[in-house]
């Protein structure tokens, strides 16, 4: 992650590589660098670009997300992967911020990394949860609350219309048809849950796993997922989405998966953490039928979905919990990285006692 310490040094690289990419210009500055808040993704660092030309200044706001080399989440960090999806979604009504270069040369920050432009607006807080009696949406009104998640619901609908071949994402996996697509997806995890797992006994997402072979379902159709779709990914203005962020976890695949993603991270949000939604965010029936009128599609397979969410978010939470250890930060309970919100959802999911309850 990110270190304060560390924001000279970047200041240090950048300055003299976007020099390069303004060659005609007589002066180029970085200034008013910083970090926007922590994560253990991509290491994000915002900047103002100041150049000089023909005596007059320019200035502009940008990003630089660069690739994690310490304490990592995910086993690769594909960069190049995540310019060219906003690069191509670019071409279509989903709003992303405008990419300007990738570099893959680490020896420039350290790690290889890409610019984009800054996008005003505030997206929901992650921590604490956007439920919680504090921040933006415990701010907004009832009537604000339901406009701010239909935008929210309208511009996930967006992502699966987009005619993701068209656009030039097959590079994302061109399966032969929707079953082979979520195959892929399913082993994806199942690989991840191996990598990321300890020597702690994990009985919920084992069973998970043997769940998710055995049920697989055959999809009625694979579009774009966004993979990662949730409130807080999403920048806000005026209460309309101004920027789909995160498109590190995309993949061709269900839409229904992005669906069930959603709702367990507003479950996670709000019952995952015992507080009580906030008054006026539409509910799960309101949202699915929004969905079916938006999108065209029928929301099948639900249950399975929601499955592979827990699943997914549950094998996550396990490696989240090997890094606190390893970094000696505090840890929720001993058992933390097997006994968490997401294998309790789990067992719920699948009919199993919770971990710690017992038979």
């Amino acid at each position: 992650m990110l270190k304060q310490l560390d924001l000279d040094k970047i200041a240090a690289g950048l300055t003299p590589w976007l020099r390069s990419k303004y060659p005609q210009a007589e002066e180029v500055r970085v200034e008013n660098l910083e970090r926007p808040s922590l994560g253990m993704s991509n290491e994000t660092a915002l900047f103002d670009l100041v150049r000089r030309e023909g005596g007059r200044e320019h200035r502009e706001r940008l990003v630089a997300r660069i690739m994690p080399t310490d304490r990592l989440v995910f086993p690769e960090y594909d960069l190049a992967r995540q310019y060219r999806i906003m690069q191509c979604l670019a071409k279509t009504d989903v709003p992303v911020p405008a990419v300007r270069w990738f570099e893959e040369d680490a020896s420039v920050l350290g790690a290889p990394f890409y610019i984009m432009e800054a996008v005003e607006g505030q997206a929901p807080s992650d921590v604490p949860p956007y439920h919680s009696p504090v921040g933006m949406c415990y701010e907004l009104s009832e009537e604000e609350r339901a406009r701010l998640w239909w935008a929210g619901i309208e511009t996930l609908a967006r992502i699966h219309l987009v005619d993701w071949r068209a656009v030039g994402l097959d590079f994302l996996g061109a399966p032969s048809n929707p079953r082979e697509a979520m195959e892929r997806e399913l082993a994806v995890w199942l690989d991840y849950f191996e990598w990321a797992r300890d020597e702690e006994p994990q009985p919920i997402l084992e069973a998970g796993a043997a769940w998710l072979r055995e049920h697989l379902p055959t999809p009625a159709r694979m579009t774009l997922c966004w993979g990662d779709a949730r409130l807080p990914n999403m920048l806000f203005r005026n209460l309309e989405v101004v920027a789909v962020l995160d498109w590190e976890m995309a993949f061709i695949g269900d839409p229904i998966a992005d669906v069930a993603w959603w709702l367990f991270l507003d479950w996670n949000h709000s019952d995952g953490y015992s507080i009580p939604r906030l008054p006026g965010f539409p509910g799960r029936e309101e949202t699915l039928a929004r969905y079916e009128e938006l999108t065209g599609f029928r929301v099948e397979n639900l249950h399975y979905y929601e499955v592979f969410g827990a699943f997914r978010f549950g094998a996550i939470m396990a490696k989240v919990a090997q890094i606190m250890r390893e970094a000696g930060l505090p840890m929720p309970s001993e058992d933390f990285a097997s006994n968490n919100p997401c294998t309790h959802r789990l067992a719920d999911l699948l009919g199993l006692p919770r971990p710690g309850q017992g038979g």
